[in-house]
């Protein structure tokens, strides 16, 4: 009788697994990837691409180039204007009439607003920043500005001293003022020309290449995404009631189809709040429902793909 009793039990238990004592939990997942975007820091249109999708790439690989006509042009004339500012460095000139000073004083007081106004937008940037809503390049170019502008201050005061103090050492100080503000723009028109050419941040496989050549790129619009090798994550979903059982730092088995042997993830967020709610009440027979999104780190996972479903358990 004991014996029929047992396999009876047995039977059920396979019929009902939930009958044959406790099973290892398993979480549905999927992988994921943390892709490295590469934009252009200002808009223009793209005259070449330089990779494919499915290059292998590394850091400081030449990704895209945009049309750098404007930036040329701009580069010869701030190189002419330092031209010019050492060759008045070189040929210093005294004296000045009352007709002069009016003039550079009231430029000076137009300087002075443009630099308020640029130490304004400097501030406002790096606040924008902080939050996310502007880019680094747009804080760079502020502080270009403002230094350019602080430049021109500079430069006029010395001017009015020169025109006032009617010196050559004055005279010399106003030059070089001149000199280095003109050496500032260059500097900035540089940098805005080597922009053009945009380089991998990274090194990985080019996953996406969203435009062509001919079309143009916004600022900080993703031209091209890259895949690092190392960027796979394990996105997966844990029953309310295991959630209390799961914590950060937590080796889970993963498998899948065509995933090699021994394929572990380490959890590494876990959400504190449901990630998908039904509109119903919380009664103990509807908390089951609920589920909390869950990030895992990824070891051995050679050959997965972004996408692929993946099964995890903690491990016994």
């Amino acid at each position: 009788m004991n014996d029929l009793s047992d396999w009876a039990l047995s039977l059920a238990a396979a019929v009902f697994p939930a009958l044959g004592g406790p099973q290892t939990p398993a979480y549905n997942g999927y992988a994921e990837a943390d892709y490295v975007y590469v934009a252009p820091a200002s808009a223009g249109r793209l005259s070449d691409i330089a990779v494919a999708e499915g290059d292998r790439v590394a850091t400081g690989d030449l990704m895209f180039r945009l049309d750098d006509a404007h930036q040329t042009a701009a580069l010869r004339g701030a190189e002419a204007e330092v031209a010019v500012a050492r060759a008045n460095l070189d040929n210093l000139s005294t004296g000045s009439r009352s007709e002069e000073i009016d003039v550079i004083r009231a430029s000076l007081q137009q300087s002075r607003a443009d630099q308020k106004l640029a130490a304004t937008n400097l501030t406002r940037s790096e606040t924008l920043r902080d939050t996310g809503a502007v880019s680094q390049a747009r804080v760079d170019a502020d502080r270009t500005a403002f230094e350019s502008a602080s430049a021109k201050v500079a430069q006029l005061q010395a001017q009015l001293q020169v025109a006032e103090l009617p010196a050559r050492d004055a005279q010399r100080i106003a030059a070089e003022a001149s000199l280095r503000a003109a050496l500032a723009k260059r500097d900035d028109a540089k940098t805005a020309l080597d922009d053009r050419e945009v380089t991998s941040p990274a090194a990985g496989f080019v996953d996406k290449v969203y435009y062509t050549g001919g079309e143009v790129a916004g600022a900080g619009a993703p031209v091209i995404a890259i895949f690092p090798p190392d960027a796979l994550k394990a996105l997966f979903f844990v029953p309310e009631p295991d959630r209390a059982s799961i914590r950060t730092g937590q080796t889970l088995t993963v498998s899948c189809n065509g995933c090699p042997a021994g394929v572990t993830a380490t959890v590494t967020r876990l959400a504190t709040t449901p990630q998908y709610t039904p509109p119903i009440i919380y009664s103990r027979e509807e908390r089951a429902r609920l589920v909390y999104r869950a990030e895992a780190r990824l070891d051995g996972a050679e050959g997965l793909l972004p996408g692929q479903p993946l099964t995890l358990s903690p491990q016994p």
